[in-house]
């Protein structure tokens, strides 16, 4: 026989449903884990590398920033 815990949850679950959600597990990284630190530190590095080895990117965001900029004051 289920507990009263169980059927709310159930209650709960059934609700979001019938609004069309779906339950879904997302497994994310750990960050008490021993090294997360200095992995992060390390893929931040090389990403910070790859941005300033390309200035090809640096031109594309500038100027979709200022599409941006531009989009924004004509909405206004």
């Amino acid at each position: 026989m289920p507990t009263p815990v169980t059927r709310r949850v159930q209650k709960r679950r059934d609700v979001l449903r019938a609004a069309g959600l779906r339950p879904v597990q997302i497994w994310v990284p750990d960050t008490r884990r021993p090294g997360f630190a200095d992995e992060c530190r390390r893929q931040s590095r090389v990403a910070a590398a790859a941005d300033a080895a390309d200035r090809d990117l640096d031109a594309f965001m500038d100027a979709a920033l200022a599409d941006l900029d531009d989009e924004a004051e004509a909405e206004a």
